[in-house]
């Protein structure tokens, strides 16, 4: 028997970076075919699925602009690069015969049509996959407060950040091999631990707006299914109040 899952409306955040898998730069083809598997999943449970997506892995506005280019240019860059990737990520699902509408916060109507709420739950309750692309369309913004954002304006019941690390640790897993993975806290320990949960504006916003915040590896089998169907799961961490 299928297993009903705990959120019927899901936005869930990419990294640009997790395209590149081994690369240094640019869209893996097969990196996008696994991410795409593991959503297809998740999918079949009727979860209704929005999707924000970052554009790392093309231009990253803010080294540039140590670099001296101004600021707010080198965002809208980055906002277009997301577009870019949401391209991708669409015709990955449309070969898998998963309908898909991109929406962008930036106005390239040409290419993807412009964000509009009404028109986004719409689709949802379609049971159409959305992306948002182009952040905020305001410059100063992550994506990860693209995220926060969007997952509010629709009602989200959880924003999942799919990342390559499988939750919330003590401190950085990469250089610390004795940092401890922590399986549940609230927004207030996040704070108090400074655990890099995502950019603070991100975050105090899902505070606010009293947002469930998972965090993942998108690229552990059955991470992103087991995290949403058991509250058991000791896949990912869950920040709730």
């Amino acid at each position: 028997m299928q297993p009903q899952p705990l959120y019927k409306r899901i936005l869930l955040k990419l990294s640009g970076e997790a395209l590149m898998g081994d690369e240094s730069f640019g869209i893996s083809p097969n990196i996008i075919n696994q991410i795409v598997s593991e959503i297809k999943k998740i999918l079949e449970l009727k979860v209704q699925l929005a999707i924000v997506i970052g554009g790392g892995n093309i231009f990253r506005g803010i080294s540039l602009g140590d670099q001296g280019m101004t600021r707010a240019t080198g965002d809208y860059m980055g906002m277009l690069a997301t577009v870019m990737n949401s391209l991708a990520l669409e015709d990955a699902f449309n070969k898998n015969k998963i309908v898909t509408r991109v929406q962008s916060a930036v106005n390239i109507n040409q290419i993807v049509e412009p964000y509009v709420r009404a028109k986004s739950l719409q689709y949802l309750n379609e049971n159409k996959v959305v992306i948002f692309s182009g952040g905020t369309g305001n410059p100063f913004f992550t994506t990860d407060t693209a995220a926060a954002l969007r997952a509010s304006e629709i009602d989200a019941d959880i924003m999942i950040k799919a990342t390559k690390v499988d939750g919330i640790y003590t401190d950085d897993p990469v250089k610390n091999k004795n940092a401890t993975k922590i399986d549940r806290l609230n927004y207030d320990e996040a704070i108090t631990k400074n655990l890099k949960v995502m950019d603070a504006t991100a975050f105090t916003l899902c505070k606010e707006q009293n947002m469930p915040i998972g965090v993942i590896n998108i690229f552990d089998k059955d991470s992103l299914y087991n995290f949403i169907t058991s509250k058991e799961s000791k896949s990912g961490t869950l920040v709730t109040r």
